[in-house]
């Protein structure tokens, strides 16, 4: 091992490390591997951003915006509309939310295809009154297996695409990936329908959100005093009297038998009127001390005060993509910002009892929000936050679809037919949804999922140095040793076996970026076509089943589900272990050595 191999390998060690470890999020990572490699003088500086400009980056970024505009236009949900007819019956249920889910991520960003989905598997659970872990992580592994059909269905694909220029001029085409990938997908959506649903661990969560969350047990009625200094100065005057030690929040008001669920802030407090708050016992007692009021009696008569037609009360799933993480409710300022409350949050299944304000939010926590419903829509789309059991359904405009499905596929058309390169094709397809009205300037920079955009600028470089230090040469040679002594096949399961289990650690871009270059080496050694390895490793990148952190999609569905971590094994290792004996022959079959 030469000093350069050395250092490129203890840069990659610490890496993924870093990966697994969590403490810093994965494009920070990337990003300092990047320096490390440069100040290594592995990488001259005029190379050191190329990969930003990389085609598969580029690539990336075009296929999110137009997954934007395919939900903007109401694609999916035109389809999800339809699950409802899926009846009661498990195993009719889960053969139809996975197989749409599968059609959907073969041609859209699979975590949007998911994200639109899952609200419509807990709603089919909830009105079966089954828990929804029994769904949601059939779902999530169906979007992964959508993503193996395709060029565009996944990153890694388009990642493993560009690389095969390196050894046989051209990429791989936009359909090159459906007869391996058609054919595993098929045959794991037939098993999570008939037998994989099976093994989901069942976790009991509350069948509706009053049920997981026991509202009434946090929300008393207070009374305003026709003496009390606040009469006549609005619920803003109120919370700026209060004490900043003070964690209360006014959910509804009765006057009369008028009832107010989410009062207005500049609306004037009467005397007599009740107010709905929500508090502990020691919030409550400082709230009615200090501005002269009378607790009720009872703690909740006028429970209906807290939703009309017009307020709801909803749930919503912090994405890995929000802005919320590390945020409380306060520093995002849900109430002054976008007129919603918050009256409680669930992590792993169970409510957190501490005080709302001092919460802070993290990636899977369920929030359960109040308010209007246009606020509530501008609250998760400015947050990054997605709404569950009940959402509000896209009108059905069939021209939006037909324009946005239109620019779709004569963009699929123009890349596999090799009229425009895919680099090419997309972001223009893209642009014309832009000119079109179908995503607006805003949302073409929200749809981007930046931390995957930097993850692959910053990789690439790390990849590159990982093959011109010749390591990637000394790991094929290593399993050379054994590739020798056994058939191709069985070296080519030992790839993608191998590209899994990084996957499942590690981000499968990433696993991609590494792995590809000792594909090609592993080729060049056994003097065979590096196509078949490169669809091993294509393969193995996508089949992160048997962890949360191995893709988003199982991040997505954690909380919802009430999983665990240990969970994913349950039915990912079978579905692992499937999906390895179905690809490998079909990749020998289809890509010959």
């Amino acid at each position: 091992m030469t000093v350069d191999q050395g250092i490129v390998f203890a840069i990659l060690v610490a890496t993924l490390v870093l990966f697994v470890w969590e403490r810093w999020r994965y494009d920070i990572v990337a990003l300092g591997a990047l320096l490390a490699i440069y100040l290594a003088g592995l990488v001259p500086a005029s190379d050191v951003f190329l990969g930003f400009g990389h085609p598969a980056v580029i690539t990336v970024a075009a296929v999110l915006v137009i997954s934007r505009g395919l939900m903007n236009a109401g694609v999916v949900d035109g389809i999800s509309r339809q699950m409802a007819k899926a009846g009661s019956n498990l195993t009719v249920q889960a053969a139809t939310l996975t197989g749409v889910v599968v059609l959907c991520s073969a041609f859209m960003n699979n975590v949007g295809a998911l994200a639109l989905l899952m609200p419509v598997a807990i709603w089919m659970s909830r009105q079966s009154g089954r828990s929804p872990s029994l769904l949601l992580m059939p779902l999530a592994f169906g979007s992964l297996l959508g993503g193996l059909v395709t060029l565009i269905g996944t990153p890694p694909n388009i990642i493993i695409a560009t690389y095969r220029t390196e050894t046989a001029g051209s990429p791989f085409g936009m359909f090159d990936f459906a007869p391996v990938g058609a054919g595993v997908a098929l045959a794991g959506w037939i098993f999570i329908a008939l037998l994989g649903w099976r093994l989901t661990p069942r976790r009991e969560t509350a069948s509706d959100s009053r049920d997981l969350f026991h509202i009434e047990d946090y929300v008393s009625e207070v009374r305003i005093p026709a003496d009390s200094r606040i009469v006549g100065h609005t619920l803003y005057e109120l919370t700026s009297d209060l004490n900043e030690e003070v964690d209360a929040v006014v959910v509804g008001l009765v006057r009369g038998d008028h009832q107010i669920p989410a009062p207005a802030w500049y609306d004037p407090i009467e005397a007599g009127d009740i107010l709905l708050v929500e508090a502990d016992s020691d919030d409550l007692l400082a709230l009615v001390d200090g501005l002269g009021l009378e607790l009720a009696e009872s703690r909740l008569e006028h429970a209906d005060a807290l939703e009309s037609e017009d307020i709801r009360i909803i749930e919503a799933i912090v994405t890995p993509n929000s802005t919320m993480p590390g945020e409380t409710a306060i520093s995002v300022r849900l109430r002054s910002n976008y007129s919603v409350n918050l009256l409680a949050v669930a992590r792993q299944g169970q409510r957190i009892e501490s005080r709302l304000g001092q919460i802070r939010f993290a990636v899977g926590d369920i929030l359960l929000l109040q308010g209007r419903d246009e606020s509530l829509k501008q609250a998760l789309a400015a947050l990054g936050c997605l709404p569950l059991a009940e959402r509000g359904i896209r009108l059905f405009k069939p021209r939006r679809i037909v324009k946005a499905v239109g620019i779709f596929g004569a963009a699929m058309a123009a890349a596999a037919l090799d009229i425009l390169p895919v680099q090419v094709a997309f972001p223009a397809a893209a642009l014309v949804m832009v000119v079109m009205g179908l995503i607006s300037a805003k949302e073409i920079y929200e749809s981007i999922d930046w931390p995957i955009i930097i993850l692959l600028g910053a990789m690439f470089p790390l990849g590159h140095a990982l093959e011109t230090t010749g390591g990637a040469q000394l790991i094929a040679g290593k399993m050379m040793l054994l590739a020798d002594r056994l058939p191709p096949a069985v070296a080519l399961a030992m790839l993608m076996v191998s590209t899994m289990l990084l996957s499942n650690v590690v981000n499968n871009a990433a696993a991609a970026v590494l792995m590809a270059p000792i594909a090609i080496s592993l080729a060049s050694g056994m003097d065979v076509s590096a196509d078949p390895l490169l669809m091993a490793v294509a393969i193995g990148a996508s089949s992160a089943f048997l962890t949360p952190v191995g893709h988003q999609s199982n991040a997505l569905v954690m909380a919802p589900g009430g999983y665990r971590f240990g969970d994913y094994w349950w039915l990912g290792l079978p579905l692992s272990i499937l999906v390895a004996l179905v690809a490998t022959p079909l990749i020998v079959i289809f890509w010959s050595f």
